[in-house]
C-alpha cells in the first residue's frame, strides 16, 4: 500500500516558533485567506481564535495544530505542497500571534508531480453544524 502524500510540512524555524508560541499560548490554529483584507499569509492563532466559514479546507496539522484555508484559494493551489516557514519582519496581518516576536509566517509553495498527486492525502471541509 502507498503511503499518501501530505500537503503540508514545515521548517525547522517555524517548528521552533510554534513550539514556542504552544508554550505561551496553549492549543493553536492557523488560517490562510484568499487575499484581500486578510491577505494571503497564514495566520496564526488560539485554537478557537478565528471562525472558520462554510467549506474551508484543513490540509494537515503542524505540531497538533489544524491549518485551515480558504475554499477558493484551496481550489487555486489544491497542486501545490505548502511548506510552512517564517521570516524576520512584520507581515499584512497583524492579528497573528507571532508578530509580537517580530516574526511572520509565511508559505513556500512547490507543484506536486503527477505520481504524488495520484497519492495525496484527503483533505477535510468545514461545514457549520446545524442549528436547532
Amino acid at each position: 500500500m502507498k503511503s499518501s502524500v501530505k500537503r503540508l510540512s514545515a521548517t525547522e524555524k517555524a517548528l521552533g516558533l510554534i513550539a514556542e508560541l504552544q508554550k505561551q499560548h496553549g492549543e493553536l490554529m492557523f488560517y490562510q485567506a484568499g487575499g484581500c483584507c486578510e491577505g494571503t499569509q497564514p495566520q496564526c492563532f488560539e485554537k478557537g481564535g478565528f471562525y472558520l466559514r462554510t467549506h474551508d479546507v484543513k490540509i494537515g496539522e503542524i505540531l497538533g495544530s489544524e491549518f485551515w484555508i480558504d475554499h477558493d484559494l484551496f481550489e487555486y493551489w489544491k497542486n501545490a505542497h505548502f511548506e510552512l516557514d517564517v521570516t524576520d519582519g512584520f507581515g499584512a496581518g497583524g492579528f497573528s500571534l507571532e508578530t509580537p516576536k517580530g516574526k511572520t509566517f509565511k508559505v513556500n509553495y512547490k507543484l506536486f508531480t503527477k505520481d504524488e498527486q495520484s497519492q495525496l492525502e484527503e483533505v477535510e471541509r468545514f461545514s457549520h453544524p446545524q442549528n436547532g
